[in-house]
């Protein structure tokens, strides 16, 4: 230490400073060194402070498995390639939705009837596959690989049926007129078909079932500015969706319908590989959810076992002798711990302990005890059944709009100018065009404005948002009922009943008039479909993330399975109170009564709202996003 100050007081006289001067100065310049250190040491400990702030909670981690930063890692960089790949699959896939009843009526000679019933069932088993999926990649493959694997069967089940619909042999022969009776397909051409089409619908719900909970998860629901931008990230959903859709239903449509259907098919297997080379690109700068040690979903069930199995037990007065696991070990307090709640008591039966002293003195059994946190996960998911329930007849709507909306199309005239005609099967390109821009307004500017006045980060709650769709759904059904009984008057004053559809003239009327119907139920899509997305991922427990955004894709399976049974159900119910032989028998659209089936679905959707307005007002929001939502409103 001396010869420290005597080296310093040396390099102070050698600068011209006077000895005595250095030495005076010298407990200044001590001091001044010490506050640089300190200052030193304050900024190491500030940037590992912003460091710290920059994890990524413990449930996500980079693809090293170390914990994720919130600047390298997930963010809007990371979900964009998430949305280039649902672009493409859609863009892959969004054609045979609403154009495949002409292909299984005109190439494959099914009739319309069982075309539509082929196009629903297809549909909803590629929903309701979902469901294991997600509960898959929740607990044991994750969420990435389940989408690769999943965008891989797409892939090949769409060329399955690009060589069925290329190659001679393998499809029935060429029939002009369908009405007239041509061969039906082989045992063989029938089994292709449905292997390529039930492979679509097998990848096609593995890329529902994790793709969207994927996105979400590059986000920090903690985070206020990470939170703002995952409903954001829904919304794009939406958005990519259109912009994937759109091209679908000019493109693709123009080419299966001009250039044949294998081109329509190559080029969506295309598209969808292409799209599973720009997810898997993410794989570095991806977040990853940590894969759940255990089954979120089985411990749900147990709940339910133990609360039956315990139902003659009488409930306790003090909720805390419910069983729990004492949080005083750093491996607890990485555990899910939820406060108890008092809605549906009937489920606390399963966390009553029986012994005293069970919990500690001998292993418990699952099947008979649980703890309080899966008790209120199971109360969480049973609350948000109800919801679930209310959307399934808006899918059932929505099933029409892709069969027999589709057929009216083809009656009539499809001429946009006077060198150019619209395929029936592009009229939604209508209402997707019209959410192409009316989807960023309603990001940017809409949500924005709301969330200054009801300081909701999402502008309105998911379920307002739900009960908004669920309404533009119903007056959807009740304008494609007007247009109908329209469509049909023109027909019968022109005598044109029985004119068969593409090979005989089309109807003077515009097809232009079915946009109305398309249009008010897109904009149905964007507020109840995202509305339902966000509110399922927000409201599930930790472990069954991706198995709660899949009560979406499984109620509209419902409502594709739905539309079969009532399909089948009216005109059994009709059979003898029409010519045709029901409201929807028979190839011939114009003799059928589909106005008076529109009308029923309207009705029907009605009531289904005012059921929606009860269970919508008691629904109480999980407490993790009671912060987000002000006082009074949590309820909504």
């Amino acid at each position: 230490m001396k010869s420290l100050f005597a080296t310093t007081i040396k390099s102070l006289t050698e600068i011209g400073i006077p000895h005595h001067a250095a030495i005076a100065f010298l407990p200044v310049l001590l001091f001044l060194l010490n506050r640089l250190l300190k200052t030193e040491k304050s900024e190491a400990w500030d940037v590992k402070e912003e460091v710290e702030f920059q994890l990524v909670d413990e449930q996500k981690v980079d693809w090293k498995g170390r914990k994720a930063l919130k600047f390298k890692y997930g963010g809007v960089s990371a979900s964009l390639l998430i949305l280039a790949m649902l672009k493409f699959e859609t863009l892959g896939t969004f054609s045979l939705a609403v154009n495949s009843v002409p292909y299984f009526n005109g190439v494959m000679h099914y009739s319309v009837p069982d075309a539509a019933n082929m196009l629903t069932n297809y549909m909803g088993t590629g929903y309701i596959l979902a469901i294991p999926l997600a509960i898959i990649a929740d607990t044991w493959i994750g969420r990435y690989t389940t989408v690769l694997f999943a965008g891989f069967f797409e892939f090949v089940g769409l060329a399955l049926l690009t060589a069925q619909a290329h190659y001679r042999s393998l499809k029935p022969p060429f029939c002009l007129n369908v009405y007239a009776g041509c061969e039906k397909p082989n045992g063989g051409q029938e089994a292709m078909l449905y292997i390529g089409l039930y492979l679509l619908a097998f990848g096609s719900a593995g890329v529902k079932a994790a793709l969207p909970s994927h996105g979400a998860d590059q986000f920090d629901e903690t985070d206020p500015r990470e939170s703002t931008q995952m409903s954001s990230f829904f919304n794009s959903l939406l958005l990519a969706i259109c912009l994937g859709g759109a091209i679908s239903l000019t493109f693709i449509v123009w080419i299966q319908l001009h250039k044949g259907w294998d081109w329509g098919f190559g080029i969506g297997s295309i598209a969808i590989l292409c799209g599973i080379f720009v997810f898997a690109a993410g794989f570095p700068i991806y977040r990853f959810r940590v894969r759940q040690e255990t089954n979120a979903f089985l411990e749900i069930i147990q709940v339910y076992v133990a609360a039956i199995r315990n139902r003659n037990i009488p409930l306790p007065e003090d909720p805390t002798e419910l069983y729990e696991i004492e949080q005083d070990t750093e491996a607890d307090e990485e555990t899910e711990c939820l406060p108890h709640t008092d809605i549906f008591r009937f489920l606390d039966r399963a966390a009553i302990q029986i012994e005293h002293g069970e919990q500690s003195e001998k292993p418990r059994n699952p099947w008979k005890l649980c703890r309080v946190t899966q008790v209120e996960n199971a109360k969480i998911v049973l609350g948000m059944t109800p919801i679930f329930c209310c959307t399934i007849i808006m899918t059932l709507c929505l099933a029409q709009l892709q069969t027999f909306s589709i057929q009216q199309g083809y009656t009539m005239d499809t001429t946009f100018t006077k060198h150019f005609k619209i395929p029936p099967a592009s009229l939604p390109i209508i209402p997707i065009l019209f959410l192409i821009i009316i989807v960023p307004i309603y990001d940017r500017i809409f949500v924005p404005v709301m969330r200054k006045i009801t300081g909701i980060p999402t502008g309105v709650t998911q379920l307002q948002r739900v009960g908004v769709g669920l309404v533009l759904s119903c007056i959807s059904m009740a304008v494609a009922s007007i247009i109908e009984v329209k469509r049909k008057r023109v027909a019968r004053e022109h005598n044109m009943l029985d004119n068969v559809p593409i090979i005989m003239p089309p109807l003077p009327i515009s097809t232009f008039w079915l946009s109305f119907q398309y249009f008010i139920f897109g904009i149905a899509d964007m507020f109840t479909y995202v509305g339902l997305l966000q509110f399922f991922y927000s409201e599930a427990p930790k472990g069954l993330k991706s198995t709660a955004t899949c009560f979406l894709w499984s109620s509209m399976a419902l409502g594709y399975f739905a539309s079969t049974i009532v399909v089948k159900s009216v005109n059994g119910a009709t059979k003898h109170s029409t010519r045709s032989g029901g409201w929807l028998a028979g190839n011939n659209i114009n003799r059928n009564h589909l106005n008076l089936f529109y009308l029923f679905l309207s009705i029907v959707s009605l009531i289904n709202f005012f059921i929606y307005l009860v269970v919508a007002t008691r629904y109480k929001y999980r407490s993790e996003s009671l912060n987000s939502v002000p006082d009074g409103k949590s309820n909504k």
